[in-house]
């Protein structure tokens, strides 16, 4: 997962895209420091003060909001610490999540976060945390696409097959990532960020409290746990569905689900099994997906802009707060924004969907 190291913030003052997709996995080494990496940046004096500021900024926002009972808050927390080596106990993300979790009014997605708090690759995901999500969670198909990824790392094709028809019963695919960015978000919104953070802001960097803001929000969960979709196209590609009718209706069935699930990425693998699996509905699904790849792109260069200009930040920060979907988040700032959410005519065409393999 990711860690915030100097280098890795100093590449983000020049963020470009929205938050990317990370499978489930172990926690990866923490990357070199920014004095021994090939690709990180080298950073004036002015810049690593300002770095460093950052990461105190954020370092300040867990002792404090550490202190509230709030379920979202706790979440935040648990999440901006999690970067943060060597933390005291209580102000850890394992201490904060558990917190988080036993709050009144506590979400799934809390559950959902703590899938990868793991020692090993060989106990991820989280034991506990998954048992909580297939009871309480059974009707997302993002819990049945988890358990699809665990098959399919033990080359169960049994299991897969399981995993499939349930996740295809679901009713809703839901990543939680519009939940994870309330609760950041929300916590960001305690203090505010250290004047060190904007002295000497430039080329796009962020140079205002709630540009920083929307920097530390966006960083912090671009490593947002998904699941894999490549089992799954995989299992639904056109020779393997045609080899079976009920593997067919069930890719079908499930392929719906995540055309109006909570992420582009989920959107943009069913419009694909849509398109290959019913060609009847190729040309429907080409237009969608090139109009999420409007829409993303769209949405990119309006995170970057926000980091500069104080009111889309603040538009931007408000709207996370409310808890939708990354896609809702997307397509209410495309509006706000008088941005068009379908592609304009001669749009370049929508490039194929990253599965996280």
């Amino acid at each position: 997962m990711y860690r915030l190291v100097s280098g890795v913030v100093a590449a983000a003052l020049l963020i470009s895209g929205a938050a990317l997709a990370a499978p489930l996995q172990h926690k990866t080494p923490k990357p070199a420091p920014a004095s021994t990496s090939p690709a990180a940046p080298k950073l004036s004096p002015a810049d690593q003060k300002r770095v460093e500021a950052i990461q105190q900024y954020q370092h300040d926002l867990v002792n404090v909001v550490a202190l509230r009972a709030d379920p979202d808050y706790l979440l935040g927390a648990a999440i901006l610490a999690r970067p943060f080596e060597h933390q005291m106990q209580g102000l850890d993300f394992n201490s904060l999540s558990q917190r988080a979790a036993a709050a009144p009014g506590a979400s799934p997605a809390i559950q959902w976060a703590r899938l990868d708090e793991c020692k090993t690759k060989s106990d991820c995901p989280n034991a506990q945390a998954f048992q909580y999500l297939k009871k309480h969670a059974a009707g997302n198909a993002a819990v049945w696409m988890v358990a699809m990824d665990i098959a399919a790392q033990h080359k169960d094709a049994k299991a897969e097959r399981a995993a499939l028809q349930k996740a295809a019963a679901a009713q809703s695919y839901d990543d939680y990532y519009g939940k994870a960015l309330a609760g950041v978000a929300k916590a960001v919104g305690v203090l505010p960020p250290l004047a060190d953070t904007t002295q000497g802001a430039h080329d796009g960097q962020p140079d205002n409290p709630d540009g920083v803001r929307v920097l530390v929000a966006i960083m912090n969960t671009q490593s947002h746990i998904r699941p894999r979709f490549g089992p799954l196209q995989d299992l639904c590609s056109k020779d393997a569905a045609d080899k079976h009718a009920s593997v067919k209706t069930d890719c079908l069935k499930l392929a719906h689900t995540l055309t109006w699930g909570s992420s582009p990425i989920a959107r943009a693998v069913g419009l694909h099994i849509q398109g290959e699996l019913n060609p009847a509905d190729q040309a429907n699904a080409d237009q969608a997906s090139q109009n999420l790849a409007w829409q993303v792109h769209q949405y990119s260069g309006l995170l970057q802009r926000a980091l500069t200009d104080p009111s889309l930040a603040s538009q931007w920060l408000a709207s996370a707060r409310t808890g939708g979907t990354e896609l809702s988040l997307i397509l209410a700032t495309l509006r706000a924004n008088n941005v068009p959410t379908e592609a304009p005519a001669g749009a370049a065409p929508a490039a194929g969907a990253s599965t996280g393999n």
